[in-house]
Protein backbone atom coordinates (compact mmCIF):
# COMPACT_ATOMS: atom_id res chain seq x y z
CA UNK A 1 0.00 0.00 0.00
CA UNK A 2 1.43 3.36 -0.98
CA UNK A 3 2.17 5.83 1.74
CA UNK A 4 0.47 9.18 2.27
CA UNK A 5 1.06 12.01 4.72
CA UNK A 6 -1.90 10.82 6.78
CA UNK A 7 -0.49 7.29 6.97
CA UNK A 8 2.87 8.67 8.11
CA UNK A 9 1.29 10.42 11.08
CA UNK A 10 1.39 8.66 14.41
CA UNK A 11 -1.68 6.54 15.13
CA UNK A 12 -0.96 5.79 18.80
CA UNK A 13 -2.21 7.83 21.75
CA UNK A 14 -5.06 9.99 20.46
CA UNK A 15 -4.95 12.09 23.64
CA UNK A 16 -1.25 12.94 23.36
CA UNK A 17 -0.43 16.57 22.49
CA UNK A 18 0.39 17.06 18.82
CA UNK A 19 0.66 20.86 18.50
CA UNK A 20 1.21 23.49 21.17
CA UNK A 21 1.30 27.25 20.54
CA UNK A 22 3.00 29.21 23.36
CA UNK A 23 0.25 31.24 25.00
CA UNK A 24 -2.28 29.89 22.50
CA UNK A 25 -4.20 26.79 21.44
CA UNK A 26 -3.07 23.19 21.61
CA UNK A 27 -4.32 20.12 19.78
CA UNK A 28 -4.16 16.46 20.66
CA UNK A 29 -3.62 13.94 17.88
CA UNK A 30 -7.33 13.13 17.88
CA UNK A 31 -8.20 16.82 17.56
CA UNK A 32 -5.59 17.32 14.84
CA UNK A 33 -7.00 14.48 12.74
CA UNK A 34 -10.54 15.75 13.26
CA UNK A 35 -9.61 19.30 12.25
CA UNK A 36 -7.62 18.19 9.19
CA UNK A 37 -10.51 16.03 7.99
CA UNK A 38 -13.04 18.83 8.53
CA UNK A 39 -10.88 21.42 6.75
CA UNK A 40 -10.19 19.03 3.84
CA UNK A 41 -13.93 18.46 3.46
CA UNK A 42 -14.48 22.23 3.62
CA UNK A 43 -12.05 22.72 0.74
CA UNK A 44 -13.74 19.94 -1.22
CA UNK A 45 -17.14 21.58 -0.68
CA UNK A 46 -15.74 24.68 -2.41
CA UNK A 47 -15.05 22.54 -5.49
CA UNK A 48 -11.36 21.81 -4.86
CA UNK A 49 -10.03 18.32 -5.53
CA UNK A 50 -7.12 16.17 -6.63
CA UNK A 51 -4.45 18.10 -8.45
CA UNK A 52 -5.86 21.54 -7.58
CA UNK A 53 -3.11 23.78 -6.17
CA UNK A 54 -4.25 25.52 -2.99
CA UNK A 55 -2.00 28.46 -2.08
CA UNK A 56 -1.60 29.12 1.65
CA UNK A 57 -0.48 32.49 3.01
CA UNK A 58 -0.73 31.86 6.75
CA UNK A 59 1.91 32.81 9.39
CA UNK A 60 3.21 30.00 11.64
CA UNK A 61 0.31 28.80 13.77
CA UNK A 62 -1.99 25.83 14.38
CA UNK A 63 -3.94 26.93 11.30
CA UNK A 64 -0.81 26.71 9.12
CA UNK A 65 -0.24 23.05 9.95
CA UNK A 66 -3.89 22.01 9.81
CA UNK A 67 -4.43 23.77 6.48
CA UNK A 68 -1.22 22.35 4.99
CA UNK A 69 -2.38 18.83 5.80
CA UNK A 70 -5.95 19.57 4.70
CA UNK A 71 -4.85 21.10 1.39
CA UNK A 72 -2.55 18.13 0.76
CA UNK A 73 -5.44 15.76 1.48
CA UNK A 74 -8.05 17.56 -0.63
CA UNK A 75 -5.76 18.74 -3.43
CA UNK A 76 -2.18 20.02 -3.44
CA UNK A 77 -0.76 22.42 -0.84
CA UNK A 78 1.23 25.42 -2.11
CA UNK A 79 2.45 27.40 0.92
CA UNK A 80 3.86 30.87 0.19
CA UNK A 81 5.94 33.30 2.22
CA UNK A 82 3.58 35.85 3.86
CA UNK A 83 6.30 38.50 3.48
CA UNK A 84 6.26 38.42 -0.33
CA UNK A 85 5.50 41.65 -2.16
CA UNK A 86 2.55 41.96 -4.55
CA UNK A 87 4.62 41.24 -7.68
CA UNK A 88 6.16 38.16 -6.05
CA UNK A 89 2.73 36.84 -5.10
CA UNK A 90 1.52 37.45 -8.64
CA UNK A 91 4.38 35.41 -10.08
CA UNK A 92 4.06 32.50 -7.65
CA UNK A 93 0.26 32.30 -7.82
CA UNK A 94 0.36 32.25 -11.62
CA UNK A 95 3.34 29.91 -11.91
CA UNK A 96 1.77 27.51 -9.42
CA UNK A 97 -1.55 27.56 -11.31
CA UNK A 98 -3.30 28.12 -8.00
CA UNK A 99 -7.04 27.33 -7.91
CA UNK A 100 -7.51 28.89 -4.47
CA UNK A 101 -5.76 31.28 -2.09
CA UNK A 102 -6.24 30.77 1.65
CA UNK A 103 -5.51 33.78 3.88
CA UNK A 104 -6.35 35.00 7.40
CA UNK A 105 -9.36 37.33 7.78
CA UNK A 106 -8.25 40.88 6.93
CA UNK A 107 -4.70 39.55 6.40
CA UNK A 108 -2.27 39.11 3.48
CA UNK A 109 -3.23 42.33 1.61
CA UNK A 110 -0.44 41.97 -0.97
CA UNK A 111 -1.53 38.41 -1.82
CA UNK A 112 -5.15 39.55 -2.15
CA UNK A 113 -4.16 42.34 -4.55
CA UNK A 114 -2.18 39.83 -6.63
CA UNK A 115 -5.02 37.32 -6.86
CA UNK A 116 -5.42 36.20 -10.49
CA UNK A 117 -8.90 36.27 -11.99
CA UNK A 118 -10.83 33.08 -11.39
CA UNK A 119 -8.88 32.02 -8.29
CA UNK A 120 -11.00 31.39 -5.18
CA UNK A 121 -10.31 33.57 -2.16
CA UNK A 122 -10.79 31.67 1.10
CA UNK A 123 -10.48 33.17 4.57
CA UNK A 124 -9.47 30.83 7.40
CA UNK A 125 -10.15 31.64 11.04
CA UNK A 126 -10.59 29.88 14.37
CA UNK A 127 -14.00 29.62 16.01
CA UNK A 128 -14.60 29.87 19.76
CA UNK A 129 -13.86 26.14 20.15
CA UNK A 130 -10.57 26.37 18.26
CA UNK A 131 -11.88 24.80 15.05
CA UNK A 132 -10.99 26.17 11.63
CA UNK A 133 -13.72 28.02 9.73
CA UNK A 134 -13.39 28.52 5.94
CA UNK A 135 -15.25 31.51 4.46
CA UNK A 136 -15.57 32.15 0.73
CA UNK A 137 -17.98 33.72 -1.74
CA UNK A 138 -17.72 30.57 -3.86
CA UNK A 139 -20.79 28.27 -3.87
CA UNK A 140 -20.61 25.25 -1.60
CA UNK A 141 -21.82 21.71 -2.12
CA UNK A 142 -22.28 20.41 1.44
CA UNK A 143 -22.52 16.80 0.32
CA UNK A 144 -18.94 16.77 -1.01
CA UNK A 145 -16.04 15.34 0.99
CA UNK A 146 -12.33 15.08 0.31
CA UNK A 147 -11.25 11.90 -1.46
CA UNK A 148 -8.51 9.91 0.23
CA UNK A 149 -5.23 10.64 -1.61
CA UNK A 150 -2.98 8.02 -3.14
CA UNK A 151 0.77 7.85 -2.62
CA UNK A 152 1.38 9.05 -6.18
CA UNK A 153 -0.79 12.16 -5.79
CA UNK A 154 1.13 15.44 -5.47
CA UNK A 155 0.78 16.64 -1.88
CA UNK A 156 2.96 19.75 -1.99
CA UNK A 157 4.48 22.13 -4.53
CA UNK A 158 7.31 24.49 -3.65
CA UNK A 159 9.61 26.66 -5.71
CA UNK A 160 13.38 26.46 -5.65
CA UNK A 161 15.15 29.62 -4.52
CA UNK A 162 15.94 30.75 -8.06
CA UNK A 163 19.09 32.75 -7.23
CA UNK A 164 20.82 31.85 -10.49
CA UNK A 165 17.83 31.22 -12.74
CA UNK A 166 14.05 31.28 -12.85
CA UNK A 167 12.60 29.44 -9.82
CA UNK A 168 11.68 25.84 -10.63
CA UNK A 169 8.45 24.26 -9.41
CA UNK A 170 9.02 21.14 -7.30
CA UNK A 171 6.09 18.67 -7.04
CA UNK A 172 6.41 16.40 -4.01
CA UNK A 173 4.18 13.35 -3.85
CA UNK A 174 2.58 11.90 -0.73
CA UNK A 175 4.95 8.93 -0.90
CA UNK A 176 7.97 11.28 -1.04
CA UNK A 177 6.90 13.23 2.03
CA UNK A 178 5.72 10.22 4.04
CA UNK A 179 9.03 8.46 3.51
CA UNK A 180 10.99 11.61 4.37
CA UNK A 181 9.09 12.14 7.63
CA UNK A 182 9.71 8.57 8.75
CA UNK A 183 13.34 8.74 7.60
CA UNK A 184 14.06 11.86 9.70
CA UNK A 185 12.30 10.41 12.74
CA UNK A 186 14.33 7.21 12.38
CA UNK A 187 17.64 9.08 11.97
CA UNK A 188 17.28 10.81 15.33
CA UNK A 189 15.38 8.13 17.19
CA UNK A 190 12.39 10.41 17.78
CA UNK A 191 9.76 9.07 20.19
CA UNK A 192 6.43 10.24 21.65
CA UNK A 193 8.44 11.79 24.51
CA UNK A 194 10.21 14.23 22.20
CA UNK A 195 9.21 17.89 21.99
CA UNK A 196 10.35 19.82 18.91
CA UNK A 197 10.56 23.61 19.05
CA UNK A 198 9.66 24.65 15.49
CA UNK A 199 11.31 27.99 14.68
CA UNK A 200 11.60 27.46 10.92
CA UNK A 201 8.87 29.02 8.73
CA UNK A 202 6.21 26.58 7.63
CA UNK A 203 6.26 27.68 4.00
CA UNK A 204 9.68 25.98 3.74
CA UNK A 205 10.53 22.27 3.44
CA UNK A 206 12.85 22.36 6.48
CA UNK A 207 10.14 23.44 8.93
CA UNK A 208 7.41 21.34 7.36
CA UNK A 209 9.35 18.07 7.26
CA UNK A 210 12.08 18.13 9.94
CA UNK A 211 10.33 19.99 12.74
CA UNK A 212 6.71 19.08 12.03
CA UNK A 213 6.03 15.94 9.98
CA UNK A 214 8.95 13.95 11.43
CA UNK A 215 7.60 14.75 14.90
CA UNK A 216 4.11 13.62 13.90
CA UNK A 217 5.57 10.41 12.47
CA UNK A 218 7.00 9.65 15.91
CA UNK A 219 3.98 10.75 17.97
CA UNK A 220 5.85 13.63 19.61
CA UNK A 221 4.83 17.23 20.21
CA UNK A 222 5.52 20.26 17.99
CA UNK A 223 5.75 23.63 19.76
CA UNK A 224 4.94 26.38 17.24
CA UNK A 225 5.75 29.99 18.17
CA UNK A 226 4.75 32.67 15.62
CA UNK A 227 8.35 32.78 14.37
CA UNK A 228 11.97 32.76 15.44
CA UNK A 229 12.79 35.28 18.18
CA UNK A 230 16.12 34.94 20.01
CA UNK A 231 14.63 36.74 23.05
CA UNK A 232 11.72 34.33 23.54
CA UNK A 233 13.38 31.15 22.26
CA UNK A 234 14.72 29.84 25.58
CA UNK A 235 11.64 30.78 27.67
CA UNK A 236 9.52 28.79 25.18
CA UNK A 237 11.97 25.88 25.30
CA UNK A 238 11.87 25.91 29.11
CA UNK A 239 8.08 26.20 29.39
CA UNK A 240 7.38 23.30 27.04
CA UNK A 241 10.39 21.05 27.77
CA UNK A 242 11.91 21.10 24.29
CA UNK A 243 14.13 18.08 23.63
CA UNK A 244 15.44 19.27 20.25
CA UNK A 245 15.20 21.96 17.66
CA UNK A 246 16.28 22.35 14.04
CA UNK A 247 17.39 25.64 12.51
CA UNK A 248 19.60 27.30 9.92
CA UNK A 249 23.07 28.48 11.01
CA UNK A 250 21.92 32.11 11.10
CA UNK A 251 19.45 31.30 13.87
CA UNK A 252 22.07 29.36 15.83
CA UNK A 253 24.42 32.35 15.55
CA UNK A 254 21.73 34.74 16.77
CA UNK A 255 21.20 32.59 19.85
CA UNK A 256 24.96 32.58 20.46
CA UNK A 257 25.17 36.36 20.12
CA UNK A 258 22.59 36.80 22.90
CA UNK A 259 24.28 34.24 25.14
CA UNK A 260 26.78 35.42 27.77
CA UNK A 261 28.48 32.09 28.25
CA UNK A 262 26.15 30.37 30.68
CA UNK A 263 23.86 27.50 29.76
CA UNK A 264 20.40 29.04 29.31
CA UNK A 265 17.36 27.81 31.22
CA UNK A 266 15.45 25.67 28.75
CA UNK A 267 18.53 23.92 27.35
CA UNK A 268 18.73 21.26 30.05
CA UNK A 269 16.30 18.85 28.34
CA UNK A 270 17.82 19.12 24.86
CA UNK A 271 18.85 15.72 23.47
CA UNK A 272 20.40 17.35 20.41
CA UNK A 273 20.50 20.43 18.22
CA UNK A 274 20.09 20.04 14.46
CA UNK A 275 21.43 22.37 11.77
CA UNK A 276 20.47 22.24 8.10
CA UNK A 277 19.72 24.21 4.91
CA UNK A 278 23.12 25.95 4.92
CA UNK A 279 26.68 25.09 5.92
CA UNK A 280 27.51 25.19 9.63
CA UNK A 281 31.08 26.12 10.46
CA UNK A 282 32.99 23.85 12.87
CA UNK A 283 33.58 26.90 15.10
CA UNK A 284 29.86 27.64 15.39
CA UNK A 285 29.24 23.97 16.15
CA UNK A 286 31.87 24.06 18.90
CA UNK A 287 30.35 27.15 20.50
CA UNK A 288 26.82 25.73 20.39
CA UNK A 289 27.88 22.58 22.20
CA UNK A 290 29.97 24.49 24.75
CA UNK A 291 27.25 27.02 25.57
CA UNK A 292 24.06 24.95 25.31
CA UNK A 293 25.37 21.57 26.49
CA UNK A 294 23.82 19.42 23.75
CA UNK A 295 25.37 17.58 20.79
CA UNK A 296 24.99 19.35 17.45
CA UNK A 297 24.28 17.34 14.30
CA UNK A 298 24.62 18.91 10.89
CA UNK A 299 22.31 17.58 8.18
CA UNK A 300 22.02 18.06 4.43
CA UNK A 301 18.69 18.62 2.75
CA UNK A 302 17.01 20.17 -0.24
CA UNK A 303 13.48 20.69 -1.48
CA UNK A 304 13.87 18.22 -4.36
CA UNK A 305 14.62 15.43 -1.87
CA UNK A 306 11.71 16.26 0.47
CA UNK A 307 14.39 17.71 2.75
CA UNK A 308 16.89 15.37 4.45
CA UNK A 309 19.49 13.41 2.46
CA UNK A 310 22.37 13.04 4.93
CA UNK A 311 23.10 13.66 8.58
CA UNK A 312 25.75 13.20 11.18
CA UNK A 313 24.68 10.55 13.69
CA UNK A 314 23.76 11.27 17.28
CA UNK A 315 26.21 10.18 20.00
CA UNK A 316 27.68 7.64 20.46
CA UNK A 317 27.93 7.76 16.67
CA UNK A 318 30.88 9.46 15.03
CA UNK A 319 30.03 13.13 14.44
CA UNK A 320 32.48 14.84 12.12
CA UNK A 321 32.47 18.66 12.14
CA UNK A 322 32.77 20.15 8.68
CA UNK A 323 30.81 17.28 7.11
CA UNK A 324 27.06 16.78 6.68
CA UNK A 325 27.37 13.17 7.75
CA UNK A 326 26.36 9.99 5.96
CA UNK A 327 23.44 9.19 3.67
CA UNK A 328 20.13 8.68 5.48
CA UNK A 329 17.58 6.55 3.69
CA UNK A 330 18.68 7.46 0.17
CA UNK A 331 21.80 6.88 -1.96
CA UNK A 332 24.46 9.57 -2.32
CA UNK A 333 27.31 9.53 -4.83
CA UNK A 334 29.66 12.00 -6.51
CA UNK A 335 29.71 12.47 -10.30
CA UNK A 336 32.26 14.08 -12.59
CA UNK A 337 31.48 16.44 -15.48
CA UNK A 338 31.17 13.54 -17.92
CA UNK A 339 28.45 11.86 -15.83
CA UNK A 340 30.67 9.09 -14.40
CA UNK A 341 30.61 8.28 -10.68
CA UNK A 342 33.95 8.90 -8.94
CA UNK A 343 35.70 7.13 -6.07
CA UNK A 344 36.03 8.26 -2.45
CA UNK A 345 38.10 11.39 -1.96
CA UNK A 346 37.55 12.74 -5.48
CA UNK A 347 35.47 15.95 -5.64
CA UNK A 348 32.60 16.38 -8.05
CA UNK A 349 28.87 17.04 -8.15
CA UNK A 350 26.76 15.42 -5.41
CA UNK A 351 24.04 13.20 -6.89
CA UNK A 352 21.20 11.36 -5.16
CA UNK A 353 18.65 8.57 -5.65
CA UNK A 354 15.85 7.49 -3.35
CA UNK A 355 12.20 7.32 -2.34
CA UNK A 356 12.04 10.93 -1.16
CA UNK A 357 13.50 12.38 -4.39
CA UNK A 358 11.24 14.02 -6.99
CA UNK A 359 10.49 12.29 -10.29
CA UNK A 360 10.82 15.57 -12.23
CA UNK A 361 10.31 19.30 -12.05
CA UNK A 362 6.90 20.53 -13.17
CA UNK A 363 6.62 21.85 -16.72
CA UNK A 364 10.36 22.32 -17.18
CA UNK A 365 11.86 19.95 -19.75
CA UNK A 366 15.12 21.91 -19.91
CA UNK A 367 15.72 21.70 -16.16
CA UNK A 368 14.84 18.00 -16.13
CA UNK A 369 17.30 17.27 -18.93
CA UNK A 370 20.07 18.98 -16.99
CA UNK A 371 19.17 17.62 -13.57
CA UNK A 372 18.85 13.88 -14.19
CA UNK A 373 21.63 11.56 -15.41
CA UNK A 374 21.25 7.77 -15.52
CA UNK A 375 18.63 7.85 -12.77
CA UNK A 376 20.64 10.17 -10.52
CA UNK A 377 19.42 13.64 -9.54
CA UNK A 378 22.17 16.25 -9.81
CA UNK A 379 22.04 18.54 -6.76
CA UNK A 380 24.26 21.32 -8.10
CA UNK A 381 26.43 21.00 -4.97
CA UNK A 382 30.12 20.20 -5.16
CA UNK A 383 31.40 17.76 -2.58
CA UNK A 384 33.34 14.62 -1.86
CA UNK A 385 32.77 11.41 0.07
CA UNK A 386 35.45 9.97 2.32
CA UNK A 387 36.14 6.25 2.72
CA UNK A 388 33.56 6.00 5.52
CA UNK A 389 30.79 7.61 3.49
CA UNK A 390 30.88 11.03 5.19
CA UNK A 391 30.00 13.82 2.78
CA UNK A 392 31.85 17.14 2.77
CA UNK A 393 30.25 19.97 0.82
CA UNK A 394 32.59 22.38 -0.92
CA UNK A 395 29.91 24.73 -2.23
CA UNK A 396 27.44 25.30 -5.00
CA UNK A 397 29.00 24.64 -8.39
CA UNK A 398 27.78 28.03 -9.62
CA UNK A 399 29.25 29.79 -6.56
CA UNK A 400 32.82 28.55 -6.88
CA UNK A 401 35.30 31.42 -7.30
CA UNK A 402 37.39 31.08 -10.47
CA UNK A 403 40.56 33.12 -10.03
CA UNK A 404 42.62 32.75 -13.19
CA UNK A 405 41.66 29.09 -13.51
CA UNK A 406 42.15 28.35 -9.80
CA UNK A 407 38.84 27.08 -8.38
CA UNK A 408 38.38 28.38 -4.83
CA UNK A 409 35.71 27.05 -2.46
CA UNK A 410 34.24 30.07 -0.62
CA UNK A 411 33.28 28.02 2.42
CA UNK A 412 36.97 27.40 3.19
CA UNK A 413 37.45 31.17 3.48
CA UNK A 414 34.28 31.53 5.59
CA UNK A 415 35.56 28.94 8.06
CA UNK A 416 38.92 30.70 8.46
CA UNK A 417 37.41 34.14 9.06
CA UNK A 418 34.94 32.68 11.57
CA UNK A 419 37.87 31.51 13.69
CA UNK A 420 38.69 35.17 14.44
CA UNK A 421 37.23 35.99 17.89
CA UNK A 422 35.67 39.26 16.66
CA UNK A 423 33.82 37.71 13.70
CA UNK A 424 30.16 36.72 14.07
CA UNK A 425 29.42 35.95 10.41
CA UNK A 426 31.51 35.69 7.25
CA UNK A 427 30.57 35.09 3.63
CA UNK A 428 33.19 34.91 0.88
CA UNK A 429 32.30 35.50 -2.77
CA UNK A 430 33.81 36.29 -6.15
CA UNK A 431 34.19 39.84 -7.39
CA UNK A 432 35.07 40.80 -11.00
CA UNK A 433 38.76 41.36 -11.79
CA UNK A 434 40.18 42.58 -15.10
CA UNK A 435 43.19 40.23 -15.14
CA UNK A 436 42.10 37.20 -13.08
CA UNK A 437 38.46 37.08 -14.11
CA UNK A 438 37.44 36.86 -10.46
CA UNK A 439 39.04 37.84 -7.19
CA UNK A 440 38.12 36.85 -3.64
CA UNK A 441 36.13 39.20 -1.41
CA UNK A 442 34.22 38.68 1.83
CA UNK A 443 31.46 40.31 3.85
CA UNK A 444 31.88 40.16 7.63
CA UNK A 445 29.62 40.99 10.58
CA UNK A 446 31.59 41.73 13.74
CA UNK A 447 30.77 40.90 17.35
CA UNK A 448 33.92 42.60 18.68
CA UNK A 449 36.58 45.07 17.61
CA UNK A 450 38.57 44.37 14.43
CA UNK A 451 39.69 46.26 11.34
CA UNK A 452 39.75 45.10 7.75
CA UNK A 453 43.56 45.14 7.90
CA UNK A 454 43.58 42.86 10.95
CA UNK A 455 41.16 40.41 9.34
CA UNK A 456 43.21 40.26 6.15
CA UNK A 457 46.37 39.58 8.18
CA UNK A 458 44.54 36.84 10.10
CA UNK A 459 43.44 35.21 6.82
CA UNK A 460 46.90 35.57 5.29
CA UNK A 461 48.38 33.47 8.10
CA UNK A 462 45.94 30.61 7.41
CA UNK A 463 45.25 30.64 3.67
CA UNK A 464 47.29 30.33 0.50
CA UNK A 465 47.88 33.73 -1.10
CA UNK A 466 45.41 33.22 -3.93
CA UNK A 467 42.62 32.45 -1.43
CA UNK A 468 43.12 35.50 0.78
CA UNK A 469 40.35 38.07 0.23
CA UNK A 470 41.51 41.24 -1.45
CA UNK A 471 38.64 43.14 0.14
CA UNK A 472 36.69 42.59 3.36
CA UNK A 473 33.44 44.50 3.73
CA UNK A 474 32.53 45.21 7.36
CA UNK A 475 28.73 45.26 7.44
CA UNK A 476 25.93 45.32 10.00
CA UNK A 477 24.03 42.50 8.34
CA UNK A 478 24.34 40.09 5.43
CA UNK A 479 21.51 39.66 2.88
CA UNK A 480 19.40 36.56 3.51
CA UNK A 481 16.39 34.72 2.18
CA UNK A 482 13.10 34.64 4.07
CA UNK A 483 14.21 31.43 5.80
CA UNK A 484 17.42 33.02 7.09
CA UNK A 485 19.55 31.25 4.52
CA UNK A 486 22.54 33.06 3.06
CA UNK A 487 22.77 32.81 -0.73
CA UNK A 488 26.23 33.68 -1.91
CA UNK A 489 25.06 34.95 -5.28
CA UNK A 490 22.77 37.48 -3.60
CA UNK A 491 25.61 38.63 -1.34
CA UNK A 492 27.91 39.03 -4.35
CA UNK A 493 25.27 41.08 -6.16
CA UNK A 494 24.85 43.34 -3.13
CA UNK A 495 28.56 44.19 -3.06
CA UNK A 496 29.26 44.04 -6.82
CA UNK A 497 26.98 46.73 -8.25
CA UNK A 498 26.64 46.53 -12.02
Amino acid sequence: MRQTLDAAMHSGDANAPAIVVPGGPRLTYAELREQVAAAADGLAQLGLGRGDRIALVIPNSVETIVLFLAAAAAGTAAPLNPAYKEEEFRFYLEDTWARALVVPPNGAPAARRALPRGVLLVEASLDERGGIVLDSDAPRVRSRSAQKPDGDDVALVLHTSGTTSRPKLVPLRHRNLAYSAENIARTYGLTPDDVALCVMPLFHIHGLMASTMATFASGGTVVVPPGFDAMTFWPAAAEHGATWYSAVPTMHQMLLLRNRGERPAGAEKLRFIRSSSSSLSPETMRQLEARFGAPVVEAYGMTEASHQMASNPLPPGDRRPGTVGVETGIRIAVMDESGALVTAGVPGEVVIQGRSVIDAYANNAEANAKSFTDGWFRTGDQGLLDGDGYLSLVGRLKEMINRGGEKIAPREIDDVLLQHPAVAEAVAFGTPHAAWGEEVAAAVVLKGQATEKELLAFARERLADHKVPKKVYLVEQIPRTATGKIQRRSVAEAFNPK
